[in-house]
C-alpha cells in the first residue's frame, strides 16, 4: 500500500532522513522504533505532505504522492493522528470529530462513522459536548485518533499514541488500535517510543537511528533481537 524509496529529508542544512526505504503492506500494522531524533516523526510528516522530501519518492496505492499538498493526500485516504494530539482545544468533542470529516459530503456515512468512533471510544460519547481542551490526556488521544478515522482513511498514521498518558489508558488505546486494524481492515503505520508495546501489536517493524534504518524484520523477530532488546526493550 505504501512504499518509501531512498527518501531524504532535510531541515535547512541538517539532514533528518538519509535515503530511507520501507514498505507497508495492506491490512498490516507496521511500527517505526527509535529514540528521540531518530527521524520517526519526520517520516510520518513527509508521508502526510507536511514536509517536502529533498529526494526519493513515496508511492501510495500505486501512485506517487511525493510533494503533493497535505489536503490532497488526505483526500486520497491517508490520515494522521499527530504527536501531541493537536486537537482543537476550544471546540467540542463532536466539533473536533466533524472537522475530521471536512472533505466528506456523505452525511449518512459520516453519521455511521461517528457511531463507530463512539463505539470504539465510549468516553468520547460521554463527553460529546465537552470542550476538547478540558479532556484528560488519554481522552484527547482518543479524540485525535477518532478525528483521523472520520476522514475514512485507508492508511492511518499514528504518532506517539502513548505519549503522556497513564499506563491503563495506554493499554486501552492500543487494544482499540488492534481492533480498528482488524474490524476496518485499516492499514496502520505506527510511531511509538514504547517499543515493547508497539512491537506487541505490529506485524512488522523498522528500527531508525539518526535518520537511517538500522534493522527491519517481523515484529516478533525484532522483539527477540538482542540489540533491539538492549537498546529499546530494557534488556
Amino acid at each position: 500500500m505504501l512504499e518509501l524509496h531512498e527518501l531524504t529529508v532535510a531541515y535547512g542544512g541538517i539532514t533528518a532522513l538519509h535515503g530511507i526505504s520501507l514498505r507497508v503492506e495492506q491490512g498490516t500494522i507496521v511500527t517505526l522504533v527509535g529514540g528521540n531524533g531518530a527521524g520517526k516523526t519526520t517520516t510520518l510528516r513527509t508521508i502526510s505532505g507536511l514536509v517536502k522530501p529533498k529526494s526519493g519518492r513515496i508511492s501510495y496505492d500505486g501512485a506517487e504522492i511525493s510533494g503533493l499538498p497535505a489536503h490532497q493526500i488526505v483526500a486520497r485516504g491517508i490520515a494522521q493522528s499527530p504527536e501531541g494530539r493537536m486537537i482543537f482545544a476550544n471546540l467540542s468533542v463532536l466539533e473536533n470529530l466533524r472537522m475530521g470529516a471536512y472533505l466528506r459530503r456523505d452525511k449518512a456515512g459520516i453519521a455511521k462513522d461517528l457511531d463507530y468512533v463512539f463505539g470504539v471510544f465510549p468516553r468520547l460519547k460521554e463527553r460529546v459536548k465537552q470542550t476538547a481542551g478540558t479532556l484528560s490526556g488519554g481522552e484527547q488521544q482518543m479524540l485525535a485518533i477518532g478525528r483521523a478515522l472520520m476522514s475514512k482513511p485507508k492508511l492511518l498514521l499514528l504518532d506517539e499514541p502513548s505519549l503522556g498518558i497513564a499506563p491503563l489508558l495506554t493499554k486501552t488505546i492500543f487494544e482499540q488500535i488492534v481492533a480498528i486494524n482488524r474490524e476496518l481492515k485499516l492499514t496502520i503505520l505506527l510511531v511509538e517510543q514504547n517499543a515493547n508495546l508497539a512491537l506487541e501489536v505490529s506485524n512488522y517493524g523498522y528500527v531508525l537511528e539518526t535518520g537511517r534504518i538500522l534493522l527491519q524484520d517481523t515484529a516478533e523477530a525484532l522483539r527477540e533481537n538482542p540489540k533491539v532488546r538492549e537498546a529499546y526493550l530494557g534488556g
